[in-house]
């Protein structure tokens, strides 16, 4: 059974991350990118997918002809329309005959609810716009098309004119929407009136009714939730809530609320565990950088960095957590900056694998750290440097080679351009290497021949390579003495792992980020 055909318990989903979701500002998919999306979305068990607006763009239209001959599990595949033309009728609409020749099961038309739409906009009479509301629904119902029925501006509608927005409402029920939805397009309606005004409107209309809210109040999850605690059967939004200006309803914290705070079924058994991954699966595709403050699927959503909240938590993680993480594919984590205490390098200990000697090791590694951060440093992205100061604290650790000296030029050379040299001495043992190497800039130079030192003793590292490298400059006012922080990513076969230093001299901060992230990689993340 589709969950579309679900009893009136099972809260429809209906994302329209693939249309709505692409009128946000940076946030793009191609017909290939609306595929791999389309393809998650139906694996999570929403129940409608909207695909776009047929004949808009070549995108949409790649869309629905290669989604005709794909097998959906649990979504039906919706194109979404507006009502032909004022003072036209359907039969010669050329939007409502793309919607048709998209071949999709459902259909979505959105229709003008608000008089200053109608007459200011559409440019039609009240009357004319009832007319073309009622039999463009009709003739996609005679086609052979289920019918979603968008009332825009419902809200906005329903104040200056409530009496002509229902009945706007009555011409699409007239025409066979199976389920009209109450737009607040403009995203400025609050939980108070969206409670109130759906309550009235239950007294004139007896109908299925769904919810499609916007964010320019920072309201548009809680209206979603009231507009189902007032019967609502279908919450429309996108995943991480992207949308025209500040986005729709995200449906990843709308559908983890419905079914672990209101006990209101919206997915198949499991599929809120896949949320995490699907909310992070669709920014890679869009290639945009996830936000990791969103509830539930952020990064940071069950991360812990006050020291008393550690301590807690390592009693009980009920203490400071809403959910158990793992109830949304997410997991806990633990940061470490200059507010941790000694709970906080406990977990990192035990979360690298790191034997820590006694509590009064990780005093001193935590001391170190405030010490540091005061100077510039930040552990928060670097996890790898901090389970290196742990590791060093171990009972008769030996690192696992030591600096003698490094040199590095960047020149300019006539028919060559900018060229880096770098050149590192290093004691292995009682091994002295001493090697040089070229790259494109100081830094890959020095990585370079770092890793050249070092290979001969150390084959693993042939599989390190540097990921990103990040810089941002600290205390701006001190000019060319202000302190430089270095982020490094490094990439081994199987794992990730971040590496920070500072210094006012950006190459010494590049070195101990690279001398963390060799360390880390030989030592820990073997």
């Amino acid at each position: 059974m589709k969950p579309a055909d679900k009893p009136m318990s099972f809260v429809q989903i209906y994302d329209t991350t693939l249309r709505d979701g692409t009128q946000g500002e940076g946030f793009t998919l191609s017909g290939h990118d609306k595929i791999r999306v389309a393809r998650r979305l139906d694996d999570l068990g929403v129940a409608f997918i909207e695909g776009g607006w047929p004949g808009s763009n070549p995108k949409d239209a790649e869309f629905f002809e290669r989604a005709r001959d794909l097998e959906w599990n649990t979504a039906l595949i919706a194109a979404f329309g507006s009502t032909c033309r004022a003072k036209g009728g359907p039969e010669d609409d050329a939007n409502l005959q793309a919607l048709l020749d998209a071949q999709t099961p459902v259909c979505t038309l959105f229709g003008k609810t608000w008089n200053l739409h109608v007459t200011d906009v559409l440019l039609t009479t009240l009357e004319d716009n009832l007319r073309i509301i009622e039999q463009s629904v009709a003739y996609l119902r005679a086609a052979g098309r289920r019918v979603i029925y968008d009332a825009e501006h419902f809200f906005d509608g329903y104040r200056a004119d409530s009496q002509y927005a229902i009945e706007t409402l009555k011409a699409a029920i007239r025409g066979g929407a199976e389920t009209v939805v109450f737009c607040d397009t403009n995203g400025g309606t609050l939980p108070w009136e969206v409670e109130t005004i759906l309550r009235e409107v239950k007294a004139a209309i007896d109908h299925p009714f769904g919810i499609h809210t916007h964010n320019d109040g920072e309201s548009a999850v809680i209206n979603a939730l009231v507009a189902v605690r007032e019967g609502a059967i279908q919450v429309q939004g996108t995943i991480n809530g992207v949308g025209e200006r500040c986005g729709n309803a995200n449906l990843c914290s709308v559908m983890a609320n419905l079914e672990l705070k209101m006990g209101r079924r919206c997915l198949p058994e499991g599929g809120l565990s896949k949320l995490y991954e699907l909310s992070h699966v669709v920014d890679e595709v869009a290639n945009v950088t996830p936000n990791d403050h969103l509830p539930y699927v952020g990064k940071s959503a069950f991360a812990h960095k006050g020291g008393v909240h550690v301590a807690a938590m390592r009693r009980s993680a009920q203490s400071y957590q809403h959910i158990a993480p793992e109830q949304v594919g997410n997991k806990m984590r633990v940061v470490v900056s200059a507010l941790s205490g000694r709970a906080n390098l406990l977990s990192k200990a035990e979360e690298h694998g790191v034997d820590v000697g006694s509590v009064a090791d990780v005093v001193g590694v935590l001391n170190e750290v405030k010490e540091l951060e005061a100077r510039g440093f930040s552990f928060e992205a670097a996890e790898a440097s901090v389970a290196m100061m742990l590791k060093r604290q171990q009972p008769g650790y030996q690192p696992l080679f030591e600096l003698v000296d490094f040199l590095v030029n960047v020149e300019h050379r006539q028919g060559r351009g900018i060229f880096a040299e770098a050149m590192v001495k290093l004691k292995v043992g009682d091994e002295v290497q001493h090697t040089a190497a070229e790259g494109n800039g100081p830094v890959n130079a020095l990585d370079l021949a770092l890793r050249k030192a070092l290979i001969g003793h150390y084959p693993a590292i042939a599989a390190f390579h540097l990921a990103d490298y990040k810089v941002r400059i600290l205390e701006g006012q001190n000019g060319t003495e202000a302190i430089t922080r270095v982020l490094i990513d490094t990439r081994n076969t199987t794992r990730l792992w971040s590496t920070v230093g500072a210094s006012a001299n950006i190459i010494e901060a590049s070195w101990q980020a690279l001398v963390d992230a060799v360390e880390y990689g030989l030592s820990v993340a073997h």
